[in-house]
């Protein structure tokens, strides 16, 4: 790792340190879990329902997740903090279980982490900007791997939507460990 990706990446430090996550961020985690688990994204949104596909989507939720904390208080920085670290502690052990060697986790997770805060960082943008073909183009070279596919326009809306979705969420709910995503259709 070079200086430039632990100043971009600040989180990724955060794995070695000892903390144990708190309820809230359990209950967050978890949902963000089970909404990316959601059958629909892989039937009727064309998500490949692989290792990757499903970490494509626990990243995608992570990041609309820290989209809505962004601007919050130090406690939702932290929050987030919290909830980054749990992600990629379930990560590490993902790895190990599909039987990563001990040598080959850590390379594993930094690229991992550098999906992950490419994904972000281009998902504000197009959001940012309320531009829907940015948007597409974020989840073709994310998701699809740019993969042409027909579903991608339906995938963008969903995106947009649980953006909206979570904006209307307040950030003290949320760092309670009260998120909702409604069931995609």
């Amino acid at each position: 790792m070079t200086d430039t990706d632990d100043e971009r990446n600040p989180m990724i430090l955060s794995l070695f340190r000892k903390k144990t996550a708190s309820d809230a961020v359990y209950a967050v985690y978890n949902s963000i879990v089970a909404q990316s688990r959601q059958p629909v994204l892989y039937t009727q949104y064309g998500v490949p329902d692989t290792v990757t596909g499903r970490f494509d989507m626990i990243s995608l939720h992570m990041a609309l997740l820290f989209r809505r904390l962004r601007h919050g208080p130090e406690s939702a920085k932290a929050f987030s903090q919290s909830v980054f670290d749990l992600f990629f502690k379930d990560m590490d052990r993902s790895l190990r279980e599909m039987g990563v060697t001990d040598l080959g986790v850590p390379k594993k997770i930094q690229k991992m982490g550098n999906i992950f805060f490419g994904l972000l960082a281009a998902l504000n943008e197009a959001l940012d900007r309320d531009d829907v073909e940015a948007l597409a183009g974020v989840l073709a070279r994310n998701i699809f791997e740019g993969e042409d596919t027909t579903r991608l326009l339906a995938l963008a809306d969903y995106v947009r939507s649980r953006d909206a979705e979570l904006a209307t969420q307040s950030v003290e709910s949320i760092t309670a460990g009260q998120i909702r995503f409604e069931v995609a259709a």
